[in-house]
């Protein structure tokens, strides 16, 4: 470890990996997107937690870190669920997306695209694009169905309404804020072959996560209480 002594910050991040320990035993294990569906059982509503193959804790204890929290539904009358996010992520079963639909899958693209010193002029611009254009993007698009398929993820259960003031938001943003290291002393630092260094999000970069809401804020140590109770209660 390259923490020598512990402060309040570390405390917490051992208590979440904690619990996100006790959600593997309670949901049978991480699962990776490359190989789910949507008839897996999954609830209509909750958090989702990916870790990413050579991305260690190097602090907090052993293991893979977390590099992005998720959630959906977080308007008003929202009719998104669990699965149907996964399932953007995740793209088609033939390898084939659409980024414009993932904020997840677009900033991955990013990085490889810096990573291979390549251009995609077209990769995330518009909310849709013609026939042509998507057909010029699905090799990159299948590059990161293989990243992000590759990723093993942890499912939460959070059986609340769509909007803004939902638990799942809250435990999305402060889950979020405690990873980051944005602005911060660091702690589960990425590794040098980490592919979120060559991305062209500042904040993905400089948090260490493949998010970028949430990772400049503060985060209240309060909602481990409600994620353990979270995790207890699908138990």
């Amino acid at each position: 470890m390259t923490q020598t002594h512990t402060t309040p910050r570390l405390d917490d991040l051992q208590r979440f990996y904690a619990a996100l320990e006790t959600l593997a035993q309670n949901t049978g294990g991480v699962r990776l997107l490359s190989s789910c569906h949507g008839r897996m059982g999954w609830p209509e509503r909750g958090v989702y937690f990916f870790h990413e193959h050579g991305e260690n804790r190097t602090d907090s204890g052993s293991g893979l870190r977390v590099v992005r929290v998720g959630t959906h539904a977080l308007k008003d009358n929202s009719k998104a669920t669990l699965w149907k996010r996964l399932g953007q992520h995740r793209g088609n079963l033939d390898g084939k997306g659409n980024h414009r639909g993932s904020i997840f899958r677009l900033i991955v693209g990013t990085a490889v695209m810096n990573m291979e010193d390549d251009s995609l002029p077209t990769w995330g611009q518009g909310s849709s694009a013609p026939a042509d254009i998507r057909a010029q993007e699905q090799p990159l698009e299948k590059r990161v169905s293989k990243i992000v398929g590759a990723m093993p993820f942890l499912w939460l259960a959070v059986p609340d309404e769509p909007g803004p003031a939902s638990l799942r938001g809250y435990i999305e943003r402060n889950a979020i804020a405690l990873l980051s290291n944005y602005d911060k002393a660091p702690l589960d630092t990425y590794s040098p072959a980490w592919i979120g260094q060559n991305c062209d999000r500042e904040k993905v970069r400089r948090s260490g996560l493949w998010n970028q809401n949430h990772v400049d804020e503060d985060y209240d140590p309060g909602f481990l209480d409600t994620l353990e109770k979270l995790i207890t209660d699908m138990g």
